[in-house]
């Protein structure tokens, strides 16, 4: 059973990516992490989204792994 903390609102999940929040929406778009909508606001499942990134450190092509703030 999920919990509340399992998931994370599109600015949260940008927050904790260090990708943008279209880039995420994006993902969710073509499916690329898991994702719930209630009414019309999407969240993000935070396990699915680190996973995400876990694999994203391993593509070499950098235009897909997340920005680091300065």
């Amino acid at each position: 059973m999920t919990n509340d903390n399992d998931w994370l609102t599109v600015q949260e999940a940008a927050d904790l990516s260090g990708y943008n929040a279209e880039y995420l929406r994006r993902l969710i778009r073509n499916q690329k992490i898991k994702y719930r909508k209630i009414s019309f606001i999407y969240q993000v499942n935070r396990d699915s989204l680190l996973e995400y990134l876990h694999n994203a450190k391993n593509i070499t092509d950098r235009r897909y792994t997340p920005k680091r703030k300065k």
